[in-house]
């Protein structure tokens, strides 16, 4: 494995280390893999799309993601974007490692471990400065007043992320302390509490013991939302994509099934009705679980399993919550049925296992929405399919009734329906649809929920 020499810096593939005269450099893994992939790629314009696809390949990541990670490894590198010497923005396409002197040589199996480089108590240019001049000027102060005035534009937004890091690399809780509660200083914290995972030496930035904590999570939410909001956006019609087409499916199947019965008198024509009617709710249980599944993820790095079962139990609640009032009074006005249809507490089961099952299958995602491709992407989905096949059995040998569930209970209380689930219930030796087959029928529905929505979910936009 080879490593390479440019300017005073050593880059070493290996031991994944970055050091310029015998101090390691610092940075987060990702970022050290970019700056690797640049340099190997040094001859040509490296375009976004491929630099995605190679170092965030398990993650969805937004457009600014990389123009932090660009940022920061130019503040290592003492790189100024306007007369670039190492990394160049090629412009609508990518970037390209410039530096022309790169020394590409065999990296030792076990060479000197570099000397770790200190947490820098003030900027670069600080170094440099005589020492009166260094004592006499305060470096935070013009930094906090970048962090905390109101940006109104992107690269305002960008410019108070590059004051953060800089202020983590002085030190975050003496950043903190200076903050104080001066205007603006939740945002600044959010701000802070956010580019800390960008920062290697940066220190925690409380939110529960902050001053006005509600605030800090308010900013912090809307930071982290805003900057992720399209690919949310686009991960939550990929999860109710999922969730009609995994309950199409399994309504046309059921309808078949239940037309081959010997003893039922249903037709064919049944399959297209319970598939749309699959359809609908599948599409609706996906759009309720993936919303909250992608909002918990853009929202919250820490704490990430809690807010994933938390956001998925409440969309899918508050899913399940709507189709429960919109059914019983459907059915109410228009055929002068009433029944107690549930839905609230099945969502709010079901999206709470979903988000379980996408915790755990996930945990290797960091720094973006998960994304796993191949094998990794199987097993999430069927890692959440069980999960949610798990919820829906609870829920049926409880008693509560399901999408097939409900579908028999409409089908009893009406005159001369195909779709009485009876002869399912034979098959399985009760005489009615029962809780055996009722809870053969919700494992199945569980399952195929949770198969497409994680598909949907986990779906890379191109």
């Amino acid at each position: 494995m080879a490593r390479y020499r440019f300017s005073e810096f050593v880059l070493s593939p290996r031991r994944r280390v970055l050091i310029r005269g015998g101090r390691e450099q610092p940075l987060i893994p990702r970022y050290f893999d970019l700056l690797v992939f640049l340099v190997e790629r040094r001859h040509e314009a490296v375009h976004r799309r491929d630099i995605f696809d190679r170092v965030w390949s398990d993650v969805v990541v937004s457009d600014s993601a990389l123009s932090q990670a660009i940022r920061t490894i130019r503040r290592t590198l003492g790189d100024d974007s306007r007369e670039p010497r190492f990394i160049r923005t090629v412009s609508r396409h990518g970037y390209r490692f410039v530096f022309d002197g790169v020394v590409e040589e065999e990296d030792e199996p076990a060479p000197p471990a570099a000397e770790p480089v200190p947490p820098p108590a003030v900027p670069a240019a600080a170094a440099t400065a005589p020492p009166d001049i260094a004592a006499a000027e305060d470096f935070f102060e013009p930094l906090l007043q970048r962090l905390t005035r109101i940006p109104t534009s992107a690269a305002d937004e960008e410019d108070q992320r590059e004051a953060a890091e800089l202020l983590h690399a002085l030190g975050t809780g003496e950043t903190l302390a200076r903050l104080g509660e001066r205007p603006r200083h939740a945002f600044a914290r959010a701000v802070l509490r956010d580019t800390r995972w960008d920062a290697p030496t940066a220190g925690g930035v409380p939110v529960l013991d902050a001053p006005s904590p509600a605030a800090v999570a308010w900013h912090l939410t809307a930071l982290r939302l805003r900057r992720a909001k399209r690919i949310a956006a686009a991960r939550w019609a990929g999860a109710a994509l999922g969730g009609g087409v995994a309950g199409a499916l399994g309504g046309a199947a059921g309808g078949l099934i239940l037309a081959a019965v010997p003893t039922s008198t249903a037709s064919p024509a049944v399959a297209p009705v319970l598939a749309v009617i699959g359809a609908a709710c599948g599409a609706a249980g996906g759009a309720g679980v993936g919303a909250g599944l992608s909002v918990a993820e853009a929202a919250f790095r820490s704490r990430r399993t809690i807010a994933l079962v938390a956001g998925g139990a409440a969309g899918g609640g508050v899913v399940g919550l709507a189709a429960q009032w919109l059914s019983r009074w459907s059915l109410a006005a228009l055929v002068g049925v009433h029944l107690d249809v549930g839905g609230g507490i099945e969502g709010l089961v079901i999206g709470g296992a979903a988000g379980a099952g996408y915790a755990v299958s996930t945990a290797f995602a960091e720094g973006g929405l998960a994304a796993p491709r191949g094998w990794r992407r199987i097993t999430t989905a069927v890692v959440v399919g069980l999960a949610c096949a798990a919820a829906t059995l609870a829920l049926a040998l409880s008693g509560r009734a399901l999408v097939g569930g409900t579908v028999h209970l409409i089908a009893q209380a009406s005159q001369g329906s195909q779709a009485l689930l009876t002869p399912l219930g034979r098959l399985v030796g009760e005489p009615d649809f029962g809780p055996v087959s009722a809870a053969i029928l919700g494992l199945g529905e569980g399952l195929l929920f949770g198969l497409g929505l994680a598909f949907g979910l986990t779906r890379r936009p191109n």
